[in-house]
């Protein structure tokens, strides 16, 4: 039975949590006017592909763990009771078809105990490949090996997400700007956690500089998330403007392309496992990604509106998007990811 809580005020970190999410709902808020740059590539079609649709083959493995395709559900909320709602609908999907799953940053939990109910999934998707998150920054906060173990033994998760978001701590009123000595860090908790940790940006993409960084430190996989998606500059600068701020839109364009960051980090660190991320919409963007070196792409954004409908919306959204990853498969005349990592893609 889920644990009951009674009605009280939300905290300064759960409010800016539940705003996170009622402003990411806005496509027209947080979708930048730029793409991702992966518009700009194109694969050779293939009119005579001698493939049968049905035996298309998406299975991989990403840190170790088997998927049926590849795809991680990325991280996006929790700390407050509609986000549990979220993460509990988009869990049981990961456990119907086979994907990895993040959740939301989980500092919200680790400073409001009673709301860690509101991360927990394992119980639906005993069977994923789960990843616990916190902000990479929060080390120099306070945090260390044990409040990243303690992310991780909350919902029993197979990695730990630290995310690194510049931007937006640079711009939010309550953010953490002291950015100093975390590959350090970083190195510190690769070395000492139990399960292997990933990089991850949140919006700017990484660079190819950062990965080799990161390598050093010892990730076991970086996804770039780049520039095309989500705007948590944006995000943060509506926020403002509900307070009665003026909108500033000076950093706007900042970051660097999804399409770019990928290619940077896959020549970088070729042995690293490369989540695609930022921007990603559909199959094809999925099967473009995974051409150019992902081994696995994210979806973020585009799923909360049906994870505030039901388990059974985001399984048709997600099986949607499967089902034009084999669509652009088939079209181009392969029958596994290994094949389509080699298809030819052209750049316009």
């Amino acid at each position: 039975m889920p644990r009951r809580r009674g009605k009280k005020s939300l905290t300064a970190t759960q409010q800016r949590k539940k705003e996170h999410l009622e402003l990411c709902l806005d496509a027209r808020t947080v979708v930048p006017p730029y793409g991702t740059g992966l518009d700009r590539y194109s694969f050779l079609h293939n009119a005579l592909p001698e493939v049968d649709i049905d035996e298309i083959d998406l299975s991989t493995s990403f840190l170790g763990k088997p998927l049926k395709a590849p795809l991680l559900i990325s991280s996006m909320t929790g700390g407050f009771d509609l986000a549990r709602k979220v993460n509990r609908n988009l869990a049981f999907a990961a456990q119907e078809l086979g994907l990895a799953m993040g959740v939301g940053s989980q500092r919200v939990a680790l400073e409001e105990k009673s709301v860690a109910d509101s991360f927990e999934v394992r119980d639906l998707a005993p069977a994923i490949l789960l990843l616990a998150n916190l902000g990479a920054v929060q080390l120099n906060y306070g945090y260390g090996i044990e409040q990243c173990r303690q992310a991780v033994q909350m919902i029993q998760a197979d990695g730990l997400i630290l995310h690194l978001n510049v931007l937006q701590e640079a711009v939010q009123p309550e953010g953490n700007r002291n950015f100093r000595g975390l590959a350090a860090k970083i190195g510190d908790v690769c070395r000492q956690l139990e399960v292997p940790v990933v990089a991850k940006e949140v919006g700017s993409g990484i660079s190819g500089a950062v990965a080799l960084r990161l390598k050093r430190a010892g990730v076991r996989a970086i996804d770039v998330a780049g520039r095309g998606g989500t705007s948590w500059y944006a995000v943060e600068a509506e926020r403002a403007a509900r307070r009665g701020k003026p909108v500033d839109l000076t950093f706007a364009d900042w970051g660097i392309p999804t399409e770019e960051a990928l290619v940077q980090v896959k020549e970088a660190a070729p042995d690293l496992e490369i989540v695609a991320s930022g921007g990603i919409r559909s199959g094809l963007d999925i099967a473009k990604a995974i051409a150019l070196g992902a081994n696995i792409a994210a979806v973020a954004q585009p799923l909360l509106a049906p994870a505030l409908e039901s388990a059974e919306e985001v399984i048709k959204f997600l099986t949607g998007i499967i089902y034009e990853i084999k669509v652009a498969m088939l079209c181009v005349g392969v029958t596994n990811l290994a094949a389509l990592s080699k298809a030819p893609l052209t750049r316009r």
